[in-house]
């Protein structure tokens, strides 16, 4: 899907929100031509300021495409818990929610998510991230809850489910993931997650546990 490109003059920004306009420029070009298409030239050029402006705000590429990341984070963090809610009307419910609003949000910024996970530099933008899976992390403890005694990691099905999540996203986004009738991405990842909870709760406990 192509982002569109909306050309401006270089007297519509002023130093103020020169910052604002070059990381909306990066979430247009990325969301088009993928990470690999960034340029701070190009994020110039698009913003309306000369090649000489970015660097004011940005040492290179990279510093550009990990504000971006780490902005993406933010608000993949705040979807996924906005979605989780409460937890209402019971965590198995509120968990196929935060999946849809994965989905969605890879859908609807596209430029945020593939620069949330490309070439992260290992800074803020990983805090950021772990915030985000901390919250799943949160919702997977949520769903075993309801299921007293069990010995399930946690964090490691949470990691499964993101890994799932990620893929079908992914996969839905460069239209590689052919559905059969009646069935959607959103059905499909809410199927899986819920096979990779028995499949976890099903596995024999460890000797002497």
């Amino acid at each position: 899907m192509k982002a569109p490109f909306i050309r401006t003059t270089r007297t519509q920004y002023h130093h103020g929100n020169l910052k604002e306009a070059l990381v909306e420029a990066a979430r247009a070009i990325v969301a088009e031509r993928g990470p690999e298409g960034l340029t701070l030239t190009e994020a110039a050029k698009l913003a309306g300021v000369t090649s000489a402006a970015p660097y004011r705000h940005f040492s290179d590429r990279q510093a550009l495409l990990s504000e971006l990341g780490r902005r993406g984070f933010l608000q993949f963090g705040a979807a996924l818990r906005q979605a989780f809610g409460t937890g209402t009307p019971d965590p198995a419910s509120a968990m196929r929610r935060m999946g849809t609003a994965y989905l969605q949000f890879a859908r609807t910024e596209p430029g945020l998510y593939r620069a949330m996970f490309s070439n992260l530099s290992g800074g803020a933008e990983i805090a950021e991230g772990q915030d985000a899976f901390n919250s799943l992390v949160a919702a997977t403890q949520a769903v075993l809850a309801s299921f007293p005694g069990n010995r399930v990691n946690s964090e490691q099905l949470a990691l499964k489910i993101w890994a799932l999540s990620h893929g079908i996203a992914l996969l839905t986004q460069y239209q590689l993931m052919p559905m059969p009738p009646g069935q959607s991405p959103e059905s499909l990842l809410s199927e899986a997650t819920e096979e990779l909870f028995q499949a976890a709760l099903s596995r024999p406990r460890p000797a002497g546990a």
